[in-house]
């Protein structure tokens, strides 16, 4: 038998559909640059509709991994933990032959901190999302404030070479370098997930200058249409505090979100080129996607935890080598499908049986037109926004419904009113009432929130039981190979320093223009 292929998953934080280069502006996409995305989808499948089961980062992530979807992995929030009769798809390579790695951010909480990964060298490992958190104060304290994440919107005061992303990028090459020293003939799975495009909005200069103050443009859909007063959205804005922020503040923090998105593109293209010269991608699978979008000043919205399509649809593009070396050819899919499709698409791809279990369905062989329409379910089970407000998303063909505990349902024809300024369940007559009772009978049958609230509560002791006893650190972590696990961003928060006037230690300090 033939060597099974690698998996190369590349993951980020916080990027919305909109912001690709390769998705036209017709087709609501933002003038963005992202050229090495954008040759990956050129060369690979394109899925045009892909959502999360959650926008929110750790529930999102639980259910990409595990195939399932919110309930059936307890991914309530940002504190959940993975229950211990769930595996994740590194379970169930590594059951399977795969040397598993996972490098950078992933969100876990509690003592659980691998989840099926065999390595973790570096990332955020006490799990406290590992965002290198700025602008940094002279005392070395980060600010992290709510009104701080637009407010100090701009260029990165870290230097690039720690930057974190920069550290994942070289962390995984060495690790398949010295994998593939000594197993040249095992295949491996190694996640590569990156910080950006996630807040703090601050990029390199060359990016940020890009698009600040000329090059930036305004949300595509402002403070308007039948959900402004909608209780879910007045919830929103008191808790994000997003009315607060003003025009030009919206717009620097926009230029700052996109230039994020610049740097990461520039940084998987590294990476990618890097790969291809070791020779690491001759039979290799790759992956991008997110884990979730961002509104950012979409209607007079910021960040995620919203029913809004640029918070909850994210890219999703998968190449086989196949397609990169042009034997099969570029598919774009229409079809609306979810991030629980990886895992068992994954699993076929590789010649691997799909485990029964799983909420996904297979979007294998990646050379057919459409997959199967099926409707696609996106959960917030908790009451973040105020009390009623947890709602199911339920996205199939050109409709989009969100039901809610309490609080007024939404039905949006998303082919013909892609920002969704119309809620045709306000006053469904004829075809629209057909479509509306379609959505609410499968509402009614697959959620229940008041059996969800109990499996939340019980699934509240795993924070209790699975806590992990060490201290939080800064976030980031490089695990030694003696079993050391020290703080990787002590330069950036507890630095030694040297001098803090460097123009009265050396002569030939040159002046700053």
């Amino acid at each position: 038998m033939s060597r099974k292929p690698n998996v190369l998953f590349l993951l980020s934080d916080e990027h919305s559909f909109r912001h690709m280069s390769f998705r036209s502006e017709k087709n609501g996409g933002e003038p963005v640059s992202t050229p090495n995305l954008d040759n990956l989808a050129e060369n690979g499948t394109f899925y045009d509709s892909a959502y999360c089961q959650m926008p929110l980062c750790t529930p999102s992530r639980m259910c990409l991994l595990s195939g399932k979807e919110v309930r059936n992995c307890g991914a309530w929030n940002n504190e959940s933990v993975m229950r211990d009769d769930v595996n994740t798809f590194a379970h169930y390579f590594a059951e399977n032959g795969y040397e598993t790695c996972l490098v950078g951010k992933m969100h876990f909480g509690g003592n659980r901190q691998f989840n099926g990964f065999k390595h973790r060298p570096y990332g955020d490992l006490t799990g406290k999302t590992g965002h290198q958190w700025e602008p940094i104060k002279s005392d070395g304290t980060p600010i992290k404030g709510m009104r701080e994440r637009t407010s100090t919107a701009g260029t990165t005061c870290i230097p690039e070479s720690i930057m974190q992303e920069q550290v994942v990028v070289q962390e995984s090459i060495s690790f398949l370098r010295e994998f593939n020293g000594q197993n040249p003939d095992k295949p491996w799975l190694l996640t590569a997930s990156f910080s950006r495009p996630h807040f703090p909005l601050n990029a390199p200069q060359r990016f940020f200058n890009k698009y600040w103050p000329q090059g930036i443009t305004e949300a595509k859909v402002g403070f308007t249409g039948d959900t402004v007063d909608h209780p879910m959205t007045r919830g929103m804005i008191k808790g994000f505090r997003t009315d607060e922020i003003g025009k030009e503040e919206a717009m620097k923090a926009r230029a700052a979100y996109f230039a994020n998105v610049e740097y990461l593109d520039e940084i998987i293209g590294d990476f990618l080129h890097l790969l291809k010269k070791d020779g690491f991608l001759d039979n290799t699978i790759i992956v991008y996607t997110s884990d979730h979008g961002e509104l950012a000043g979409e209607h007079g919205l910021w960040w995620k935890n919203s029913w809004h399509e640029a918070a909850t649809r994210v890219p999703l593009i998968i190449q086989t080598p196949e397609q990169r070396k042009k034997e099969m050819t570029y598919q774009y899919i229409e079809t609306p499908v979810s991030l629980v499709d990886i895992y068992p698409t994954l699993s076929d791809l590789c010649d691997l049986s799909i485990p029964e279990d799983l909420d996904g369905q297979n979007l294998a062989p990646l050379d057919k037109k459409e997959p199967e329409s099926k409707p696609v379910y996106c959960d917030n089970l908790l009451p973040r926004w105020g009390e009623g407000t947890q709602f199911r998303l339920i996205r199939k063909d050109k409709y989009k419904y969100v039901g809610f505990k309490d609080a007024p349902e939404l039905l949006f024809d998303l082919e013909n009113d892609p920002l969704e300024q119309n809620n045709l369940a306000k006053s469904a007559g004829g075809e629209i009432k057909e479509v509306l009772d379609y959505f609410r009978d499968l509402f009614n049958k697959t959620m229940d929130f008041e059996s969800a609230e109990e499996e939340r509560k019980k699934d509240n002791k795993l924070l209790e039981t699975n806590a992990l006893q060490i201290p939080v650190g800064s976030g980031n972590s490089y695990l030694m190979s003696d079993g050391r696990l020290v703080n990787a961003d002590d330069p950036l928060y507890d630095p030694t320093i040297l001098t803090r006037k460097p123009a009265s230690v050396f002569d030939d300090f040159p002046e700053k223009e």
